[in-house]
Protein backbone atom coordinates (compact mmCIF):
# COMPACT_ATOMS: atom_id res chain seq x y z
CA UNK A 1 0.00 0.00 0.00
CA UNK A 2 1.15 3.56 -0.60
CA UNK A 3 0.86 6.49 1.78
CA UNK A 4 -2.62 7.84 2.01
CA UNK A 5 -4.28 4.67 0.74
CA UNK A 6 -7.13 3.45 2.91
CA UNK A 7 -6.43 0.27 4.83
CA UNK A 8 -8.40 -2.77 3.72
CA UNK A 9 -11.41 -3.56 5.89
CA UNK A 10 -10.49 -7.23 6.15
CA UNK A 11 -7.34 -9.29 6.22
CA UNK A 12 -6.13 -10.75 2.94
CA UNK A 13 -4.57 -14.21 3.17
CA UNK A 14 -1.68 -15.17 0.93
CA UNK A 15 -0.08 -18.61 1.07
CA UNK A 16 3.28 -19.20 -0.58
CA UNK A 17 3.89 -22.82 -1.58
CA UNK A 18 7.50 -23.81 -2.04
CA UNK A 19 9.79 -26.78 -1.68
CA UNK A 20 11.63 -29.45 -3.59
CA UNK A 21 10.79 -30.43 -7.15
CA UNK A 22 8.66 -33.57 -7.06
CA UNK A 23 7.48 -33.03 -3.50
CA UNK A 24 3.83 -32.31 -4.36
CA UNK A 25 3.61 -28.57 -5.02
CA UNK A 26 1.52 -28.92 -8.18
CA UNK A 27 -1.02 -31.20 -6.53
CA UNK A 28 -1.13 -28.88 -3.52
CA UNK A 29 -1.80 -25.87 -5.72
CA UNK A 30 -4.75 -27.65 -7.32
CA UNK A 31 -6.10 -28.53 -3.88
CA UNK A 32 -5.87 -24.89 -2.78
CA UNK A 33 -7.61 -23.82 -5.98
CA UNK A 34 -10.45 -26.23 -5.20
CA UNK A 35 -10.74 -24.62 -1.76
CA UNK A 36 -11.38 -21.21 -3.32
CA UNK A 37 -7.87 -19.75 -3.39
CA UNK A 38 -6.76 -17.70 -6.38
CA UNK A 39 -3.61 -19.55 -7.45
CA UNK A 40 -0.60 -18.42 -9.48
CA UNK A 41 2.34 -20.61 -10.42
CA UNK A 42 5.87 -19.25 -10.80
CA UNK A 43 5.13 -15.55 -10.28
CA UNK A 44 8.44 -13.61 -10.33
CA UNK A 45 9.36 -12.91 -6.71
CA UNK A 46 9.82 -9.20 -7.38
CA UNK A 47 6.13 -8.97 -8.31
CA UNK A 48 4.84 -10.67 -5.16
CA UNK A 49 4.30 -7.41 -3.16
CA UNK A 50 2.50 -5.83 -6.13
CA UNK A 51 0.36 -8.95 -6.60
CA UNK A 52 -0.55 -9.09 -2.89
CA UNK A 53 -1.44 -5.39 -2.82
CA UNK A 54 -3.66 -5.64 -5.92
CA UNK A 55 -5.42 -8.72 -4.55
CA UNK A 56 -5.99 -7.09 -1.17
CA UNK A 57 -7.82 -4.22 -2.89
CA UNK A 58 -10.33 -6.53 -4.53
CA UNK A 59 -13.36 -7.02 -2.26
CA UNK A 60 -14.24 -10.30 -3.96
CA UNK A 61 -10.79 -11.84 -3.37
CA UNK A 62 -10.03 -13.01 0.15
CA UNK A 63 -7.20 -15.50 -0.33
CA UNK A 64 -4.51 -16.45 -2.83
CA UNK A 65 -1.75 -19.04 -3.15
CA UNK A 66 1.54 -18.68 -5.01
CA UNK A 67 4.20 -21.19 -6.00
CA UNK A 68 7.84 -20.12 -5.66
CA UNK A 69 10.66 -22.53 -6.42
CA UNK A 70 14.06 -22.96 -8.09
CA UNK A 71 12.67 -21.90 -11.46
CA UNK A 72 13.31 -18.36 -10.17
CA UNK A 73 17.03 -19.01 -10.59
CA UNK A 74 19.26 -16.30 -9.14
CA UNK A 75 16.21 -14.17 -8.27
CA UNK A 76 15.28 -16.75 -5.64
CA UNK A 77 17.80 -15.07 -3.34
CA UNK A 78 15.53 -12.01 -3.19
CA UNK A 79 12.59 -13.97 -1.81
CA UNK A 80 13.45 -14.10 1.93
CA UNK A 81 13.61 -10.30 2.27
CA UNK A 82 10.47 -9.83 0.15
CA UNK A 83 8.54 -12.39 2.18
CA UNK A 84 9.72 -10.94 5.51
CA UNK A 85 8.38 -7.56 4.39
CA UNK A 86 5.11 -9.12 3.28
CA UNK A 87 4.65 -10.69 6.72
CA UNK A 88 4.90 -7.25 8.32
CA UNK A 89 2.46 -5.60 5.91
CA UNK A 90 -0.75 -4.49 7.60
CA UNK A 91 -3.85 -6.14 6.21
CA UNK A 92 -1.96 -9.17 4.88
CA UNK A 93 -1.68 -12.58 6.47
CA UNK A 94 1.27 -14.24 4.76
CA UNK A 95 2.15 -17.89 5.32
CA UNK A 96 4.85 -20.11 3.87
CA UNK A 97 4.44 -23.85 3.29
CA UNK A 98 7.53 -25.90 2.48
CA UNK A 99 7.18 -29.31 0.85
CA UNK A 100 9.97 -31.87 0.90
CA UNK A 101 10.51 -35.61 0.56
CA UNK A 102 13.38 -38.01 1.08
CA UNK A 103 15.76 -38.69 -1.78
CA UNK A 104 14.35 -42.17 -2.41
CA UNK A 105 10.82 -40.84 -2.91
CA UNK A 106 11.98 -37.99 -5.15
CA UNK A 107 14.08 -40.29 -7.34
CA UNK A 108 11.16 -42.71 -7.68
CA UNK A 109 8.77 -39.92 -8.66
CA UNK A 110 11.10 -38.49 -11.31
CA UNK A 111 11.63 -41.99 -12.66
CA UNK A 112 7.89 -42.62 -12.87
CA UNK A 113 7.08 -39.32 -14.58
CA UNK A 114 10.24 -39.31 -16.73
CA UNK A 115 10.56 -35.58 -16.20
CA UNK A 116 14.02 -34.01 -15.85
CA UNK A 117 15.02 -32.37 -12.58
CA UNK A 118 15.46 -28.60 -13.12
CA UNK A 119 18.97 -28.67 -11.61
CA UNK A 120 20.15 -32.01 -13.00
CA UNK A 121 21.16 -30.77 -16.44
CA UNK A 122 24.52 -32.31 -17.24
CA UNK A 123 24.67 -34.16 -13.93
CA UNK A 124 22.99 -36.85 -11.89
CA UNK A 125 19.51 -36.64 -10.44
CA UNK A 126 20.96 -37.09 -6.95
CA UNK A 127 23.25 -34.10 -7.45
CA UNK A 128 20.35 -31.98 -8.68
CA UNK A 129 18.34 -32.83 -5.57
CA UNK A 130 21.29 -32.00 -3.34
CA UNK A 131 21.81 -28.61 -5.01
CA UNK A 132 18.11 -27.81 -4.75
CA UNK A 133 18.05 -28.55 -1.01
CA UNK A 134 20.91 -26.09 -0.50
CA UNK A 135 19.27 -23.38 -2.61
CA UNK A 136 15.95 -23.69 -0.78
CA UNK A 137 17.33 -23.81 2.76
CA UNK A 138 16.70 -20.06 3.42
CA UNK A 139 13.04 -20.62 2.47
CA UNK A 140 12.79 -23.75 4.59
CA UNK A 141 14.07 -21.83 7.60
CA UNK A 142 11.21 -19.31 7.24
CA UNK A 143 8.45 -21.85 6.68
CA UNK A 144 5.37 -21.81 8.90
CA UNK A 145 4.94 -25.49 8.16
CA UNK A 146 7.24 -28.15 6.67
CA UNK A 147 5.43 -31.09 5.10
CA UNK A 148 7.25 -34.31 4.25
CA UNK A 149 5.28 -35.90 1.42
CA UNK A 150 7.39 -39.08 1.31
CA UNK A 151 4.75 -41.19 3.05
CA UNK A 152 1.76 -39.83 1.08
CA UNK A 153 0.40 -41.07 -2.20
CA UNK A 154 -1.32 -38.47 -4.37
CA UNK A 155 -4.76 -39.15 -2.90
CA UNK A 156 -3.52 -39.03 0.70
CA UNK A 157 -1.64 -35.78 0.11
CA UNK A 158 -4.67 -34.14 -1.47
CA UNK A 159 -6.86 -35.26 1.43
CA UNK A 160 -4.29 -34.00 3.93
CA UNK A 161 -4.23 -30.56 2.31
CA UNK A 162 -8.01 -30.33 2.24
CA UNK A 163 -8.36 -31.49 5.85
CA UNK A 164 -5.70 -29.17 7.25
CA UNK A 165 -5.87 -26.02 5.14
CA UNK A 166 -9.52 -25.46 4.32
CA UNK A 167 -10.34 -21.82 5.17
CA UNK A 168 -10.97 -21.40 8.88
CA UNK A 169 -14.43 -20.41 10.01
CA UNK A 170 -15.24 -17.94 12.73
CA UNK A 171 -12.12 -15.85 12.22
CA UNK A 172 -9.84 -18.15 14.23
CA UNK A 173 -6.30 -16.83 13.56
CA UNK A 174 -4.58 -20.21 13.78
CA UNK A 175 -5.27 -23.54 12.09
CA UNK A 176 -5.26 -26.36 14.65
CA UNK A 177 -5.00 -30.02 13.73
CA UNK A 178 -4.59 -33.12 15.86
CA UNK A 179 -3.11 -36.09 14.04
CA UNK A 180 -2.66 -39.64 15.27
CA UNK A 181 0.20 -41.78 13.97
CA UNK A 182 2.15 -44.97 14.54
CA UNK A 183 5.80 -44.76 15.55
CA UNK A 184 6.64 -47.76 13.38
CA UNK A 185 5.61 -45.65 10.37
CA UNK A 186 7.66 -42.62 11.43
CA UNK A 187 6.93 -39.37 13.25
CA UNK A 188 4.96 -36.73 11.26
CA UNK A 189 7.43 -34.12 10.07
CA UNK A 190 4.89 -31.33 10.56
CA UNK A 191 4.48 -31.98 14.30
CA UNK A 192 4.71 -28.95 16.61
CA UNK A 193 3.75 -30.83 19.76
CA UNK A 194 4.17 -34.59 20.13
CA UNK A 195 2.65 -36.89 22.74
CA UNK A 196 3.50 -40.57 23.18
CA UNK A 197 0.75 -42.93 24.40
CA UNK A 198 2.82 -46.12 24.27
CA UNK A 199 3.02 -46.28 28.08
CA UNK A 200 -0.70 -47.12 28.17
CA UNK A 201 -2.01 -50.71 27.95
CA UNK A 202 -2.39 -51.68 24.30
CA UNK A 203 -5.90 -52.71 23.15
CA UNK A 204 -4.19 -54.67 20.36
CA UNK A 205 -3.51 -57.41 22.90
CA UNK A 206 -7.05 -57.50 24.29
CA UNK A 207 -9.43 -60.15 22.97
CA UNK A 208 -12.07 -58.59 20.75
CA UNK A 209 -10.25 -55.24 20.33
CA UNK A 210 -7.35 -56.11 18.04
CA UNK A 211 -9.41 -55.76 14.86
CA UNK A 212 -11.05 -52.55 16.01
CA UNK A 213 -9.65 -49.01 16.19
CA UNK A 214 -9.66 -46.03 18.48
CA UNK A 215 -12.77 -44.80 16.66
CA UNK A 216 -14.80 -47.72 18.01
CA UNK A 217 -16.67 -47.27 21.32
CA UNK A 218 -15.35 -50.59 22.66
CA UNK A 219 -11.75 -49.36 22.41
CA UNK A 220 -12.66 -45.94 23.76
CA UNK A 221 -14.47 -47.47 26.75
CA UNK A 222 -11.49 -49.73 27.46
CA UNK A 223 -9.07 -46.80 27.51
CA UNK A 224 -11.32 -44.42 29.41
CA UNK A 225 -11.49 -46.95 32.23
CA UNK A 226 -7.73 -46.49 32.75
CA UNK A 227 -6.94 -43.66 35.18
CA UNK A 228 -3.60 -42.87 33.51
CA UNK A 229 -5.35 -42.40 30.18
CA UNK A 230 -7.82 -39.93 31.69
CA UNK A 231 -5.10 -37.98 33.48
CA UNK A 232 -2.85 -37.85 30.41
CA UNK A 233 -5.78 -36.58 28.33
CA UNK A 234 -6.50 -33.81 30.84
CA UNK A 235 -2.84 -32.79 30.96
CA UNK A 236 -2.54 -32.67 27.15
CA UNK A 237 -5.69 -30.56 26.80
CA UNK A 238 -4.62 -28.13 29.53
CA UNK A 239 -1.16 -27.72 28.00
CA UNK A 240 -2.40 -27.20 24.44
CA UNK A 241 -5.12 -24.79 25.59
CA UNK A 242 -2.47 -22.81 27.46
CA UNK A 243 -0.14 -22.71 24.46
CA UNK A 244 -2.63 -21.75 21.74
CA UNK A 245 -2.93 -18.07 22.80
CA UNK A 246 0.85 -17.87 23.15
CA UNK A 247 1.34 -19.20 19.63
CA UNK A 248 -1.28 -16.80 18.26
CA UNK A 249 0.48 -13.87 19.94
CA UNK A 250 3.75 -14.93 18.28
CA UNK A 251 2.04 -14.99 14.87
CA UNK A 252 2.05 -18.75 14.38
CA UNK A 253 -0.36 -19.77 11.60
CA UNK A 254 -0.61 -23.54 12.11
CA UNK A 255 -0.45 -25.81 15.12
CA UNK A 256 -0.14 -29.54 14.63
CA UNK A 257 -0.53 -31.73 17.70
CA UNK A 258 0.70 -35.27 17.01
CA UNK A 259 -0.33 -38.21 19.19
CA UNK A 260 1.50 -41.49 18.65
CA UNK A 261 1.30 -45.13 19.62
CA UNK A 262 2.99 -48.20 18.17
CA UNK A 263 0.85 -48.84 15.10
CA UNK A 264 -1.38 -45.76 14.96
CA UNK A 265 -4.70 -47.63 15.25
CA UNK A 266 -5.84 -47.77 18.88
CA UNK A 267 -4.40 -45.59 21.65
CA UNK A 268 -3.26 -42.65 19.53
CA UNK A 269 -6.51 -42.56 17.54
CA UNK A 270 -8.69 -42.54 20.65
CA UNK A 271 -6.52 -39.92 22.35
CA UNK A 272 -6.42 -37.67 19.27
CA UNK A 273 -10.20 -37.80 19.00
CA UNK A 274 -10.59 -37.02 22.69
CA UNK A 275 -8.14 -34.10 22.55
CA UNK A 276 -9.94 -32.68 19.51
CA UNK A 277 -13.35 -32.90 21.21
CA UNK A 278 -12.03 -31.28 24.37
CA UNK A 279 -10.48 -28.37 22.48
CA UNK A 280 -13.67 -27.92 20.47
CA UNK A 281 -15.57 -27.75 23.77
CA UNK A 282 -13.26 -24.89 24.74
CA UNK A 283 -14.27 -22.95 21.63
CA UNK A 284 -11.49 -23.84 19.19
CA UNK A 285 -12.00 -25.09 15.64
CA UNK A 286 -9.94 -28.28 15.42
CA UNK A 287 -9.47 -30.81 12.63
CA UNK A 288 -8.58 -34.38 13.58
CA UNK A 289 -6.99 -36.88 11.23
CA UNK A 290 -5.51 -40.35 11.56
CA UNK A 291 -2.49 -40.85 9.34
CA UNK A 292 -1.88 -44.57 9.88
CA UNK A 293 -5.34 -45.85 10.72
CA UNK A 294 -5.57 -48.01 7.59
CA UNK A 295 -2.00 -49.27 7.60
CA UNK A 296 -0.85 -52.69 8.74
Amino acid sequence: MTAGDPAPDREFEIVVITGLSGSGKTLTTRAFEDMGYFCVDNLPVALIPVFADLCARRPDLRRAALVVDVREGTFLGEFPAIFDTLRRTQGHRARLLFFEADDEALIRRFSETRRPHPLASGGSLEEGIRRERLMLEPLRERADLIIDSSRFNVHELRRYIQEHFAPQTGGQPIGISVVSFGYKHGVPAESDLLFDTRFLPNPFFVDGLRGRSGLDPEVRDYLEAISEYREFLARIVDLVAFLIPQYIREGKSYLTVAVGCTGGRHRSVAMAEAVSRALCDRGYAVKASHRDLDKE
